[in-house]
């Protein structure tokens, strides 16, 4: 299974407050600088137009989360377009998406100058260097670090904009529902065209929803946190914009609100005009500054990752692939800096933002392209912990609403969009498609009409399924425990092995024992046995089957097994110790592979087959593969704590909740418990459960 060696990866320490807010502070920063000139092209219908704006992130939102689950990596967005479309589609994405987060990170930073220039005579650009150099060496310390910093200025941010929004209720309300209503007729002063040109505008504001993906391989539990910290940012940016616009109409005049750079300095002025003018700026100017600093920060941090992850896949040269001391990619937190810089030097990143804002829409479209065709290939490998909901409706809405959307933006963001999409065509063309050999995902939709199909994925998703391991609903310790166990001291061939584990198996499922030995043989045939480190993992799934059975079989002079395919068979150099024969149900093949990815996963271990060739009996064995913080092997001695459960029926036994006594053994018998089966001195019992509830007993029963 082809997974990332361990010095390359990423670390994993991203919470589900992180992800909120990487996701958020990019989101709240835009609140600052893009009200007044978004409802200049469409009045007070601005408030509509934000609403609907974050309504259609959904379609991005569910199969972004949807991608990060199946396919933590870094560079998000390129590595779920290549992976899904190919690599020619990933190019576009990967620098194009690059690009744009570059130039929306540059135009958050100068738009600091907006507000500094309130209180300061301060140069704009050469203060947004200062700053981009100050985050690049941040990002170079971690990701940690990094989102460290994030989370206290998205705090700040989102503590300071709650006050004044709640000063504007209070005002709103209490100056009368006349004057609200007076201010939003014309409701829409440039009609539908105008409002459906300014969603297209406003979209950029919630853009950073996404970004975290592009994190995906640093975040903790991603199955459950990207989906869960995408949704809460989007529910918190979209009540903050709705809110804040809606009273910046109703106390703003449209004369100054659709002139200004700074809407929520001139809402302050409004609403606090009872405190000292230099008060009401400290008020606005800390959060404005955060907020801006906060989508700068997250701008280097996430865009980063891109020319990693390219570079990975040999579509930028390997050197951006490099993971420095901190665990950080160095060379691309570099480059995007520098380019960050001569942007902001070079170019009017105002009016540039808006045009990388169309290509933003597009990558958008081809995010909800990439989810239909990953589930309609059919990869079995293809997992992903959160699965969007209405699909494929959804989906289809996420594709053609984005291209409607630009085309009602005008001729220049379609000429840009255009240009963009050329020069990353043009990179693919004359580096990139030389470099590589894999193709997409669609690949395998085609596979499925008669075309070709590129086997490579499927390996790489299921070395992405070892990497993230179980679920919790993944019934792992329980079959392990309950196991068939043969131990063979002397020679045996692999055909004897299997004919004497599908007799087993065969005892406890609805099929001969000649059925099963001849999938498993097939299996080895054909090259869809594992075979690495001294050991086998043949499996294989069965409608018949109600739930995962394993035999577990020991070799101690090991045997030979033939790989290959069915016109040339190939005996494996490594002789074989460990074979372990797994049977799943047939509808639930992700949960099959995700146990024979725990077990491939263990036996890849240094310590594995010393400590598997040093066991003595069954139990033994089984412990090696079950994972330390959710197994307790007890022995119940008269003279220890353990002791108090001698004599005692098992149902008597007070268990946390989660744990269950597995497997006991006494002497050369293993027995399978029920709650009638007495506790004998010199009883072992195998517990499983979770890891709090395993502690909880170690220091009952084991502790000192």
């Amino acid at each position: 299974m082809a997974e990332l060696e361990q010095s390359k990866r990423l670390k994993k320490d991203l919470s589900l407050f992180d992800v909120i807010v990487i996701s958020l502070g990019p989101m709240v920063s835009v609140f600052f600088l893009l009200p007044g000139l978004a409802a200049a092209q469409t009045g007070p219908s601005i408030v509509l137009a934000f609403a609907l704006a974050g309504l259609l992130m959904l379609p991005a939102m569910w199969s972004k989360a949807e991608l990060a689950t199946a396919m933590p990596r870094a560079g998000g967005t390129y590595y779920f377009l290549d992976r899904s479309l190919g690599p020619m589609v990933g190019t576009v994405g990967g620098l194009g998406t690059w690009l744009v987060l570059i130039l929306k990170s540059a135009f958050a930073l100068i738009g600091m100058g907006a507000y500094l220039t309130l209180v300061l005579d301060l140069p704009i650009k050469p203060v947004a260097i200062g700053l981009t150099v100050a985050f690049a060496l941040l990002n170079l310390v971690g990701a940690k670090e990094s989102s460290g910093v994030q989370r206290y200025l998205v705090l700040l941010v989102v503590s300071v904009l709650t006050v004044i929004l709640v000063q504007g209720l209070v005002a709103v309300i209490g100056g009368g529902g006349e004057a609200a209503a007076g201010a939003f007729s014309p409701f829409m002063t440039e009609g539908a065209e105008g409002l459906v040109a300014t969603m297209g505008l406003v979209v950029v504001s919630y853009v950073g929803l996404t970004k975290v993906a592009s994190l995906s391989e640093e975040v903790e539990d991603p199955d459950r946190n990207i989906p869960l910290g995408m949704f809460l940012a989007l529910l918190i940016a979209t009540a903050v914009y709705v809110i804040g616009v809606a009273i910046m109409v109703i106390v703003v005049e449209p004369a100054v609100l659709y002139r200004s750079l700074t809407p929520v300095a001139d809402l302050g002025a409004r609403l606090f005009g009872w405190l000292p003018r230099s008060v009401v700026l400290g008020l606005v100017l800390i959060p404005a500054l955060a907020a801006f600093a906060s989508a700068g920060n997250a701008g280097i941090l996430s865009a980063s990752r891109y020319p990693l992850a390219m570079a990975r896949d040999r579509l930028l040269p390997t050197r951006f692939a490099h993971v420095g001391r901190s665990r950080t990619p160095r060379l691309g937190i570099l480059a995007t800096a520098a380019l960050m810089i001569l942007v902001i030097w070079q170019l009017d990143v105002v009016s540039v933002a808006k045009l990388a804002s169309a290509f933003q829409l597009m990558v958008f479209g081809l995010i909800n392209l990439a989810v239909i065709v990953m589930r309609e290939s059919r990869i079995e490998s293809y997992d992903p912990g959160f699965r969007s909901p209405l699909y494929p409706w959804i989906q289809i809405v996420g594709m053609l609403a984005p291209f409607f959307l630009i085309a009602e933006m005008g001729l220049l963001p379609l000429a840009f969009t255009t240009l963009l999409v050329g020069v990353c065509l043009a990179w693919y063309f004359w580096y990139a498609r030389d470099r590589v050999t894999r193709e997409g995902a669609v690949f395998h939709w085609f596979e499925r009409l008669g075309e070709r199909r590129f086997d490579g994925l499927d390996t790489e998703l299921r070395g992405i399924m070892k990497e993230k391991g179980l679920r919790a609903e993944d019934p792992f310790d329980e079959v392990v425990a309950r196991a068939l166990v043969i131990d063979r001291p002397g020679r045996v061939t692999y055909e004897d092995v299997v004919t004497d584990a599908s007799e087993r198996l065969a005892a406890d499922l609805p099929v001969t024992a000649e059925h099963l030995k001849a999938g498993f043989l097939h299996g080895a045939r054909t090259g869809a046995t594992p075979v690495a480190h001294g050991a086998a993992l043949p499996h294989m799934r069965l409608s018949e089957a109600e739930a995962p059975h394993v035999v577990i079989v020991r070799s101690k002079s090991g045997l030979t097994v033939e790989v290959g395919d069915d016109f040339s068979h190939a005996p494996h150099d490594e002789p074989v110790h460990a074979v372990f024969f797994l049977v799943s149900p047939d509808d639930n093949p992700g949960q099959h592979l995700r146990i024979l990815a725990q077990v491939a996963g263990r036996v890849d271990d240094d310590d594995f087959m010393p400590a598997w060739m040093a066991c003595e009996g069954e139990q033994e064995l089984k412990e090696v593969l079950l994972r330390d913080e959710r197994y307790l092997s007890l022995r119940l001695v008269p003279e220890a704590r353990s002791g108090e459960l001698i004599g005692r029926s098992l149902r008597d036994v007070s268990m946390p909740d989660g744990c269950l006594v597995a497997l006991v053994r006494r002497g050369r018998e293993s027995i399978v418990p029920r709650g009638r089966t007495m506790l004998q001195a010199g009883d072992r019992l195998t517990i499983i459960g979770e890891p709090a509830g395993i502690q909880e007993l170690s220091d009952r029963y084991v502790g000192s």
